[in-house]
């Protein structure tokens, strides 16, 4: 997918789980929909039509006070259909962590990142710490240029599966250590699928189910989100859910109602609070839906109570 056409971009973003050799597993929604009621229209002083057409923006959402203020569709997307997330998945990972340490499934995020994946043992993660993985600050070497062949983010699609492992597992344990776990941020997807990895193993769900369990059916989610599946059969979950727009705009809303999904809360009272502060020297001013993690954003949340999501882009170096 890094090195795709943008054709080839086009065709497939919305249609993921049709694509050859893609397997997903579904993120059923409930019965109930949480209710995005038309709001009235807003001015953003800007060509909404001629940004999306430079960006190839495929959907654009801005929802204030729980109302659809703009809500636009583009590149033959509608409002129907899903669309893959790509980084935007961490925000989803990140917050099922979050999840299984409310539920007890994760004791600590102090505890050795070991302890729940212990085929990592004998590697550079041997002393990271499951606060350290989640915050990209492991110190262990790792290259995010998309456009390079041999970097690592390019080179673990490569990666043969080992029997019994993961294999995200198998490709992370060989990579060396450059810097002190903690003392370093790098963005690694890759350490998002070893988080992921991490939540199927302490909760003994896959993350699909998980989702599905804790947020997507109580919340209300409108539509069934699909999440693409790695070699060994786990989510890739740094990368490639497909949902419909609203309903990432729904995640958003979830988030500034406090964590709360059927009137229970699904998040450690100290969880969003510690994801609004900035988790390394220079800040990026992301939105605090993704502050732990160190993805690009859902939404983007204001005093004001509005968030607008723009992740449903066709090209990879799109405004976010």
């Amino acid at each position: 997918m890094l090195f795709w056409t943008q054709d080839q971009r086009d065709a497939a973003f919305r249609t993921m789980e049709t694509m050859p050799k893609v397997v997903v597993n579904r993120i059923e929604a409930g019965g109930n929909i949480y209710p995005l009621p038309q709001g009235q229209p807003i001015d953003v002083g800007t060509d909404i039509d001629a940004y999306m057409a430079k960006q190839r923006n495929a959907g654009l959402i801005i929802v204030q006070d729980g109302k659809v203020r703009l809500e636009k569709y583009a590149l033959g997307y509608g409002a129907a259909d899903r669309w893959t997330s790509f980084s935007v998945a961490k925000s989803f990972t990140s917050t099922l962590v979050g999840a299984a340490v409310k539920d007890g499934y994760i004791k600590s995020l102090d505890d050795k990142v070991t302890t729940y994946i212990p085929t990592l043992k004998g590697s550079a993660y041997d002393d990271v710490s499951v606060r350290q993985l989640l915050t990209m600050t492991s110190g262990v070497k790792w290259n995010e240029d998309y456009t390079d062949p041999k970097s690592d983010v390019a080179l673990f699609n490569l990666q043969k599966p080992v029997a019994g492992e993961d294999i995200t597992v198998s490709y992370m344990k060989t990579l060396p250590r450059e810097a002190p776990a903690g003392s370093k941020w790098v963005y690694k997807t890759g350490e998002t699928n070893l988080i992921g990895v991490l939540v199927s193993s302490a909760t003994g769900k896959t993350l699909s189910a998980y989702l599905s369990e804790k947020i997507w059916k109580p919340f209300g989610m409108e539509r069934d989100a699909v999440w693409m599946l790695g070699a060994t059969g786990h989510e890739i979950s740094g990368c490639c859910m497909s949902a419909s727009l609203k309903d990432y705009a729904r995640f958003g809303q979830f988030i500034l109602n406090g964590g709360v999904a059927d009137g229970k809360k699904v998040l450690p009272d100290d969880w969003l609070p510690a994801w609004a502060r900035p988790n390394r020297p220079i800040s990026t001013g992301r939105a605090a839906v993704t502050a732990i993690n160190g993805g690009p954003m859902t939404t983007a949340a204001s005093p004001r109570r509005a968030f607008s999501g723009r992740g449903s882009s066709s090209i990879p170096n799109a405004s976010w």
